[in-house]
């Protein structure tokens, strides 16, 4: 389980990404770890020895990231985006974020070059520190979302009314800032191994051990604050989410129960919706 960071410079501690890995240890006993790479690229690397690590040992591996994996309805077909749109805005994010290793990006430059193909003005990104502010990037909200507007928030998030809309890119829950930054890293992860992205390739349904044939990796979007869990001595409160959500799903697992939360069994209105761009949040009732 992966708390990300779009953080501009190294930084470790609270607000910083954090990794916590639950596995098989040598007695085949379950245990847990907790890693705090300082860079985005150092976090990168760490999840490819952990990946490699767990296919080594024929683990197939639930991994859990904090930000979305697609954005609201109509994203993509705002920026004129060919294919199938959550692929089109992964491979458009992808190509236009620049991070490099000590955490410099360009997230700011690329909110604004969006909203200025969207919508032609500072709309619907916003959030910026004041020196990168700029024509069609402003530091606050310019206005709300209108009925002819791209929407704030996607189906999962209007489901739980808990996380920031994606379109914020700076200040707490920056939660914009994190998918930009993270999305080049899954795509990248995902394109190296036999990774299914849930649910685009899996399909919002329950999975079955049948779905995952010659399957590695799930890599699915989470939301830590929905499982509450105390600190342990010593703990700060992403490390604790991160052990939260790894036990919740590995508990889940033991009982044969996690396959029913990837989704609906029956048929849902936002189906298309929800596997063709904008994802779900792993452990959202639908």
């Amino acid at each position: 389980m992966v708390d990300w960071s779009a953080a501009s410079k190294p930084t470790t501690g609270a607000d910083s990404i954090w990794i916590g890995v639950l596995k098989r240890n040598v007695r085949f006993q379950m245990a847990f770890e907790a890693h705090n790479p300082p860079t985005r690229a150092a976090a990168e690397q760490q999840l490819t020895a952990i990946f490699d690590d767990l296919k080594r040992k024929r683990e197939r591996v639930l991994a859990g990231f904090d930000f979305p994996l697609g954005f609201p309805r109509g994203a993509a077909a705002a920026l004129n985006l060919p294919g199938t749109a959550w692929n089109a805005m992964l491979e458009f994010v992808t190509k236009e974020v620049k991070d490099k290793p000590d955490n410099t990006n360009n997230r700011f430059q690329v909110g604004a070059k969006m909203n200025r193909l969207m919508t032609g003005e500072a709309f619907p990104f916003w959030g910026a520190p004041a020196r990168e502010e700029q024509t069609m990037l402003s530091a606050k909200r310019v206005r709300e979302h209108g009925p002819n507007d791209l929407p704030e928030f996607r189906f999962a998030e209007t489901a739980i009314k808990g996380p920031s809309s994606i379109w914020k890119l700076y200040y707490q829950g920056s939660v914009g800032g994190q998918a930009l930054t993270g999305l080049p890293m899954i795509k990248r992860l995902r394109d190296t191994r036999s990774v299914k992205l849930w649910p685009f390739e899996t399909g919002w349904k329950p999975l079955t051990p049948a779905d995952l044939e010659e399957t590695d990796a799930v890599f699915a979007e989470i939301y830590p604050s929905l499982f509450a869990t105390a600190p342990k001595a010593g703990e700060i409160k992403d490390q604790t989410q991160v052990r939260g959500a790894c036990e919740r799903f590995a508990a889940l697992d033991e009982k044969g129960q996690l396959g029913p939360l990837f989704g609906p069994s029956k048929e849902d209105p936002r189906r298309a919706i929800v596997e063709g761009e904008e994802g779900w949040i792993l452990g959202v009732n639908a």
